[in-house]
């Protein structure tokens, strides 16, 4: 699991016995101190301001970084000028005080990318496998640029995805919450109002009365097996490797929801193939940087395969001949790059084909349910209220 990072306000007498201060990023507590001590900094004290997670590090702001970076390369300032002057203007403490640790790193000589290995739980495994690319070729700044426009094509991505997935289930919740609230509040009062009148119910509304008692007296027992249930799927999510493989392999058997899944996997993946080919990286080097940047298990068993069978001397369009992950559009591809030696433009159709693909049918998907949810909100809303109101019809005869 990705560790956490502290930020920490420090003051201190350096060497000549002036008083400084600032803030400091570091993954433990001992780090400050080691690093104060390395500039040979007398501690006068020090305060943790703020923990950081790996989610605090937004995307948008190392799409942000790398594209910063490469204007000013591309200006002709060296890495280390550029990491201090976007640390001397950014607002956020954080990324200020990150930014500020890397230039320091940079200035004593130290690559671009070993400093960015020292922060793997902010800067993923692509990240500085493409800056090394960069400063043996002399193009940091290309590959700084190459990276920005990778990495945001892959967040559009994934949130045009997420959002297809998630918007139908919100409108399901919707409508069961709907339905839930008038069993448990609603009907209740007009099945009062009935039972005063001592009449014969329809035969509807009698056994939606039946499911609303049903449901009151369930709902605390439900209620308590619903929240153990997402506590236990939490809990084996995050630390059985097994049971994320068993979700992954049921998410490739759901109808329309597979194919959103494989297009955005398959997208993510070439993308990262053709970036790295294009950069200079030999092809197993590739595909171990694809391995480190995915968060599915059962995709990273299947790149780990595809290294192994790379390393044995065999083409790669073999191995992914008939595999379950893989589209017979990346087999036929793949085996015309390999013979005819344009493997880097074939990956690049292929990514640019799956996240066309993935963005049709996530747009299909978003307006075919969206219209289907509705429905099915309709129905359950309307048959509650004609069950509520059918016994009205007959409370004349029952008067009389």
């Amino acid at each position: 699991m990705m560790a956490n990072c502290m930020l920490y306000r420090w003051q201190a007498l350096n060497a000549q016995g002036e008083y400084l201060q600032g803030d400091m990023l570091v993954q433990e507590h001992h780090d400050l101190l080691q690093l104060m001590a390395e500039h040979e900094y007398s501690p006068l004290g020090y305060k943790r301001c703020k923990i950081y997670r790996p989610r605090d590090w937004h995307w948008s702001q190392k799409i942000t970084l790398m594209r910063q970076l490469a204007t000013l390369l591309k200006a002709g300032m060296t890495i280390s000028d550029g990491l201090r002057l976007l640390s001397e203007g950014h607002s956020h403490a954080g990324w200020r005080a990150l930014l500020s640790g890397l230039h320091n790193s940079v200035a004593q000589g130290n690559p671009f990318s070993q400093v960015l290995m020292q922060w793997p739980m902010i800067f993923p495994p692509l990240f500085p496998a493409l800056m090394h690319v960069g400063e043996i070729t002399g193009k940091l700044d290309e590959c700084c640029l190459q990276l920005a426009h990778q990495q945001e094509r892959q967040q559009q991505l994934q949130k045009k995805v997420l959002k297809a997935l998630r918007y139908p289930l919100f409108i399901l919740l919707a409508a069961l919450a709907v339905t839930a609230g008038m069993l448990l509040f609603v009907l209740p009062e007009f099945v009062a109002i009935y039972r005063a009148f001592d009449a014969p119910l329809p035969a509807f509304t009698a056994l939606v009365i039946a499911l609303s008692e049903g449901v009151q007296q369930c709902v605390l027992p439900l209620i308590l097996t619903i929240t153990l249930a997402g506590v236990i799927w939490r809990r084996q999510h995050t630390h059985s490797v097994t049971w994320q493989r068993n979700e992954q392999l049921l998410l490739l058997r759901v109808p329309l929801i597979s194919s959103l899944y494989r297009g955005s996997q398959l997208s993510q993946i070439f993308t990262t193939l053709t970036l790295t080919q294009q950069a200079g990286l030999t092809l197993l080097h590739s595909f171990e940087a694809v391995e480190k940047t995915l968060n599915h298990q059962l995709w990273r068993e299947a790149i780990n395969q595809l290294q192994r069978h790379i390393a044995a001397g065999k083409p790669l369009y073999q191995a992914i001949a008939g595999h379950m992950l893989f589209t017979p559009l990346c087999h036929q591809l793949i085996k015309v790059g390999e013979e005819s030696g344009a493997l880097d433009v074939l990956l690049n159709r292929l990514a640019q084909w799956h996240e066309e693909n993935t963005h049709e049918l996530a747009d299909t998907l978003a307006a075919t349910l969206e219209p289907l949810m509705m429905i099915v909100t309709g129905m359950l809303v309307g048959a509650l209220v004609v069950a509520m109101y059918l016994p009205i019809f007959g409370l004349g005869d029952a008067l009389g």
